[in-house]
């Protein structure tokens, strides 16, 4: 079953937090993503029980699995990639380069970001 968009966005947040902090909680998620905490505690239970993530006992840390991990990781690569696409070759601002990024990252196809980031290899 493929990942919803919501469930890449999640994704992306915790690996991204990861990076910049030693431990991610809920709360961290919920404040980084401006939702409440009821709504990510939903959406953490749903890719804990589809094996995306794990949360330790007793303090609830989120961690991501392998399977988890490798999502987040092709889920900011392409956002980072079609944001830097969008600001060199669109000339727009960085903001909302990162905006359409975000919305693009989740259904471009296989083939077409990959001509994207061989064009970035070989003209950026």
């Amino acid at each position: 079953m493929a990942m919803l968009e919501s469930g890449e966005d999640y994704l992306e947040t915790i690996y991204r937090l990861k990076k910049k902090n030693a431990a991610v909680y809920s709360v961290d998620v919920a404040r980084e993503m401006g939702f409440s905490r009821p709504s990510v505690s939903r959406a953490m239970s749903i890719l804990r029980e589809e094996e995306y993530i794990t949360m330790g006992e007793p303090d609830k840390e989120i961690n991501l699995t392998e399977k988890g991990r490798k999502k987040a990781v092709e889920v900011y690569d392409r956002h980072k990639t079609l944001t830097l696409f969008l600001q060199k070759t669109a000339g727009v601002s960085e903001k909302i380069a990162e905006q359409d990024a975000c919305r693009i990252e989740h259904i471009i196809s296989t083939s077409t970001f990959r001509g994207i980031k061989n064009y970035i290899k070989n003209n950026l």
